[in-house]
């Protein structure tokens, strides 16, 4: 089925803007052209619009769809495993034990797993249990990372702040907040330990693969000195891992690089969807947390370790512990991103693909050396990336058209998806070719 437009049969984007501000209940779904989609129906490497129509699915809701929408096994866990337990607000549920003690075995950093509901909790968290600990105000983060919408992180991720760097992303937010936080270029390793030669700052968090711009994968030894220079100035070391954990492996990239982090915040695909996430992290940190007797740093929530979302991450580990599904989205992965090399080659037009694993993105960049860096994207041919994705939303594949927005393989996909997103690639461009 290729569809000609996204339209809104029944007016529900309508009736969705008188009731709900602009519509839409996160700014990181919207796209201008897409303003009148409703999502009727996910299946498996598909999800279905209200008119009916299907939509390869390669967005995967930015992450966290590792196994496909409405994976059996992941539903049949959460369904049947709480099936007699709902939300007590006291004590704690056989589940959430069973999930830390999994988490904590395949997860190199977690002596001690705390369970909260979005990744932008989890980094809040982390970040203020480490300015507990070291009694510093600082942290160090970089650019192009997103870390959550909180005031100390909601800061230097966008392209559009490139030349306003301690401009704010949000009205509202503490200038005083964002003053402690300090923007370093990824893969500077000397400009790390510059910051931290003072010993005043108290975290350096990171994406270990910078994902919120597609792809900028750490240069070679950039995460052993990250380790290093914390370690020597006492500064805590925090691996944002919501979107790396699970997807890339059950141990996260620190798993797959070897450098170990003081914490790690983990959400996405660690339930195939549902709604959760963590930190863990080294017990004599974690130990600091009110949930334990002498803990000062608070740390609460109702929903945190709600039975239904627990219950779906065991479910989704239970199933990626028993079914090659990281062998499966790799092979996937690399087939997608050495095709759309050929294809772009084919027709004489730049462009750098990159990715890890599962995730794959197109830059519109000329030149062979690889995004290192933020400023690396400069030359990014946006409205190109963007034209693209729309032209792949017409034939009825769903690539976010929203400049470096990255894309996913789920264990839902096939060969045969791969072929059919690689022959309308080829469809575009030869459109495009003079």
């Amino acid at each position: 089925m290729t569809p000609a437009s996204i339209s809104d049969r029944g007016g529900l984007a309508s009736r969705a803007r008188r009731v709900i501000p602009g519509g839409i209940n996160s700014a990181n779904r919207r796209a201008p052209d897409l303003e009148d989609l409703v999502v009727a129906r996910t299946d498996g490497a598909y999800f279905y619009d209200t008119a009916g129509r299907e939509f390869l699915d390669m967005f995967c809701a930015g992450g966290p769809i590792i196994l496909g929408h409405g994976c059996t096994d992941v539903d049949r866990s959460a369904s049947e495993r709480s099936r007699h337990l709902d939300l007590a607000g006291v004590g704690r549920s056989d589940l959430e034990v069973e999930l830390a003690e999994l988490i904590a075995v395949h997860v190199p950093s977690a002596e001690r797993v705390l369970l909260t509901m979005s990744g932008s909790e989890a980094t809040y968290h982390a970040l203020r249990l480490a300015r507990a600990v070291t009694g510093r105000s600082k942290i160090v983060k970089f650019e192009g990372c997103y870390h959550g919408w909180h005031d100390s992180v909601a800061i230097g991720f966008s392209l559009n702040q490139r030349e306003e760097r301690r401009g704010r992303m949000s009205a509202g937010s503490l200038v005083g907040v964002l003053d402690e936080t300090e923007i370093l270029d990824f893969n500077d390793a000397s400009a790390v330990r510059t910051a931290l030669a003072d010993r005043d700052v108290a975290a350096v968090i990171i994406e270990p693969i910078a994902h919120n711009v597609g792809c900028m994968m750490p240069a070679d030894g950039f995460l052993q000195a990250l380790r290093s220079a914390c370690t020597d100035s006492g500064t805590v070391l925090i691996f944002d891992e919501v979107v790396t954990g699970f997807r890339h492996g059950l141990g996260g990239y620190q798993a797959i690089s070897g450098v170990t982090p003081d914490l790690t915040t983990l959400g996405k695909a660690i339930a195939n969807g549902y709604p959760i996430a963590a930190l863990v992290g080294r017990a004599d940190l974690m130990d600091g947390f009110s949930t334990t007797v002498d803990g000062s740093v608070l740390f609460a929530g109702t929903y945190n370790g709600h039975p239904g979302s627990v219950a779906a991450a065991i479910g989704t580990i239970d199933f990626m512990t028993e079914v090659p599904v990281h062998a499966h989205v790799f092979e996937l992965g690399e087939r997608m991103r050495a095709g759309l090399r050929e294809v772009f080659s084919r027709y004489g037009i730049a462009i750098q693909v990159a990715g890890f694993g599962s995730v794959y993105v197109a830059y519109f960049l000329a030149g062979t050396g690889g995004v290192a860096t933020f400023a690396d994207l400069a030359m990014h041919d946006a409205a190109r990336f963007v034209a693209f994705r729309r032209e792949l939303v017409q034939r009825g594949i769903f690539e976010f058209p929203v400049n470096l927005k990255r894309s996913h393989i789920s264990y839902a996909h096939t060969d045969a998806d791969v072929s059919r997103v690689l022959g309308a690639a080829d469809d575009i461009l030869r459109g495009w070719s003079p």
